[in-house]
């Protein structure tokens, strides 16, 4: 299942984060150039950002998980497993965080 903000491949997001970026810069740097008419990029931004730059990061990280991760819950209690293993996702001990 694909999360709302999410896009089909990650390139396809990285270029629509391009857009969007690139269109909200433009319609600030451009203003003293253009004048007020370079205000009429950033709706076209954030159209290409699904919102909002938060919006667009979010999708970001449900493009990248999506298809690897299964969130399953019975009882109250949610677990996170692979989607290709089905097994829980191992759990990381402290000690391995920090090299020791």
């Amino acid at each position: 299942m694909r999360g709302g903000f999410a896009s089909d491949s990650v390139p396809r997001h990285l270029a629509r984060g391009a857009v969007g970026f690139g269109a909200l810069v433009g319609s600030l740097a451009l203003l003293p150039v253009v004048g007020p008419a370079s205000l009429l990029l950033a709706p076209v931004g954030l159209v290409a950002l699904r919102g909002c730059p938060m919006c667009w990061a979010i999708g970001l990280v449900e493009t990248v998980s999506a298809g690897r991760l299964r969130r399953s819950c019975v009882d109250g209690r949610c677990e996170l497993t692979h989607a290709r293993s089905q097994g829980p996702v191992p759990k990381r001990s402290r000690a391995a965080d920090h090299g020791g």
